[in-house]
């Protein structure tokens, strides 16, 4: 079983990195040729930085969103695209190092990679229609419970702080996992991370904590190629950072499981929510703003 996740994870892989390369081959090499030094180095930062804390579980869509908006190198309309074609290939190099060297429940695991998956595709056509103020309301909105979610957790406040011992989950707690799964896995699409949720919703309902990890990096793997289809196809990505997620994101990914042995995780975890609570602020500011101009 645990095979066949991995041979999973590997056609993922491939498959998305066909479809992005023919995509960028075909229709965006303009892009590639008008990219600025700026944005090449901007998006490879993004990249590597972003899922060296994502390898750590802190997540990268909350650290990436800030950069963007810190570096203003990406059109607000693109975000969601970016991070989830981008971030496919550094999420689904973590999920195989963390399926091979965590004990977990291999069909507890699929799973939850399965609901993942119809909740990202379900959404994803929805989400490459919206207009950019509506992202923005959508981004910013969302951060402001996920800082909440995350700061609970990592002070052991509520639910979120509970120690569980499980490596996997059967019977209704599996079927309550399963639904929240699919609606974490929707959320993704408009760039709330699934990581903190699927974390708590986890260790609410017993799992171990060095569990999750496999839960949910494998559920982010499998999911991010489904929605990715769309954001190609309809070009709802920035070429230059998504490149740079791909390529950096895999680089920091790897400093971070060779070179990392122990990182005050309880002070980077509330000053990342501290970015979440301003990322939030100045995406809902540009939304506020642009609705007063008459700008959709």
């Amino acid at each position: 079983m645990l095979l066949a996740i991995q041979i999973l994870l590997g056609v993922l892989f491939a498959g998305t990195g066909v479809g992005l390369v023919v995509d960028v081959a075909k229709n965006r090499m303009d892009k590639i040729k008008d990219a600025t030094g700026k944005q090449w180095a901007s998006a490879f930062a993004v990249g590597i930085i972003a899922n060296f804390l994502d390898t750590l579980g802190c997540g990268s869509y909350a650290p990436s969103t800030f950069m963007y908006k810190l570096f203003n190198q990406i059109d607000d309309i693109d975000i969601p695209g970016t991070l989830n074609v981008g971030d496919t290939f550094p999420v689904i190099f973590e999920a195989f190092i963390f399926t091979t060297s965590v004990n977990c429940d291999p069909m507890f695991l699929i799973i939850m990679f399965v609901c993942a998956a119809v909740g990202s595709f379900g959404f994803a056509s929805i989400v490459t229609k919206w207009p950019r103020n509506k992202i923005r309301i959508a981004l910013g909105t969302v951060m402001i419970p996920l800082a909440v979610v995350m700061l609970c957790k990592n002070t052991g406040v509520g639910p979120f702080g509970l120690v569980g011992t499980l490596t996997g989950l059967t019977g209704w707690k599996l079927i309550v996992a399963a639904v929240l799964n699919i609606l974490w896995g929707a959320l993704m699409d408009i760039g709330f991370g699934l990581y903190a949720p699927c974390m708590a919703t986890c260790l609410l309902l017993g799992v171990d904590a060095q569990a999750c990890f496999p839960v949910f990096m494998g559920s982010c793997a499998c999911l991010m190629p489904a929605c990715s289809i769309e954001f190609i196809k309809t070009k709802r990505y920035d070429v230059p950072h998504t490149i740079g997620n791909a390529l950096g994101g895999c680089i920091g990914v790897f400093i971070a499981w060779k070179l990392v042995t122990g990182l005050p995780m309880f002070w980077l975890i509330n000053l990342i929510c501290v970015v979440l609570l301003w990322t939030s602020y100045t995406l809902l500011s540009a939304a506020k703003k642009d609705a007063k101009a008459g700008v959709a």
